[in-house]
């Protein structure tokens, strides 16, 4: 008996992901969405304090250090498939699967999204604030300029570079997430996630979510940015990139290639 999943049968399983979180109570679905973006936060955590702790080596070697970061944020995303938490980004593609096979009504869809992007929200905040900035990991260097020129970089690009690296951004995760649900073990399930989502993060590109974490962490521990120019020069264009990268290019696609009925 093999021991991965078809991508036909990758793309039954993720939109039945979606059937079954759709079918959850408010209660519940609000739960498991918060611990999503707690567990995305600890994800961001773990990267700024390892890479963020290297800045000779980073000196020397740039493009290491992104590779560092690249390489422990997928802890993340993976304690979030294997604990069955909620993440708006995968979710784009979970909701819109059922959606296209006429199992799951608009409104509920765009109402599913909201509702996972806010309390993604409000989890990534109880990392950035009380588990990071409010007892004191930001207090000092390296971590506290890594960490702050980390997040002035992400809110001084122009609206369309945020937007296409949220597509980039979110194609990379939804496939990881992909990736996940074609093992049948814990390390396959792994691999599979950590593959797409290191490459995201060695890329900087842009996940919504992610940045929920780096920089209300950074404006928490006193970095020179508004909450304004958070919201309107990245969280939007990234929200927008990462909408695109995950309904279009993984949910549509995968949609049409195993499952649109003739």
């Amino acid at each position: 008996m093999k021991n991965y999943n078809t991508p036909k049968e990758i793309t039954v399983e993720f939109a039945n992901s979606g059937i079954y979180k759709s079918n959850l109570p408010l209660s519940k679905f609000s739960l498991i969405a918060i611990l999503g973006g707690v567990f995305i936060a600890f994800g961001g955590l773990l990267s700024v304090m390892v890479a963020g702790g290297m800045p000779g080596a980073g000196a020397e070697n740039p493009g290491l250090i992104k590779f560092i970061a690249g390489a422990l944020f997928p802890v993340g995303l993976i304690i979030v498939s294997i604990t069955g938490a909620d993440l708006f980004t995968s979710d784009c593609t979970a909701f819109t699967l059922p959606l296209l096979e006429r199992r799951l009504k608009a409104f509920t869809f765009v109402k599913l999204l909201i509702l996972s992007y806010l309390f993604n929200f409000i989890g990534s905040q109880v990392v950035a604030y009380l588990l990071s900035s409010g007892i004191g990991l930001f207090d000092k260097d390296p971590w506290q300029h890594y960490l702050h020129h980390y997040a002035e970089v992400k809110v001084n690009q122009d609206f369309m570079t945020v937007f296409i690296k949220g597509i980039g951004a979110n194609w990379l995760v939804c496939l990881g997430m992909w990736m996940g649900y074609a093992a049948k073990d814990i390390i396959g399930k792994c691999i599979g996630i950590w593959i797409p989502v290191m490459l995201f993060v060695t890329l900087g590109y842009e996940h919504s979510i992610a940045n929920m974490f780096f920089i209300p962490a950074a404006i928490y521990s006193g970095a020179d940015i508004l909450w304004s120019d958070f919201i309107l020069q990245n969280l939007i264009p990234a929200t927008l990139g990462n909408l695109i990268g995950g309904v279009v290019l993984v949910g549509c696609v995968y949609w049409y290639l195993y499952t649109r009925e003739k």
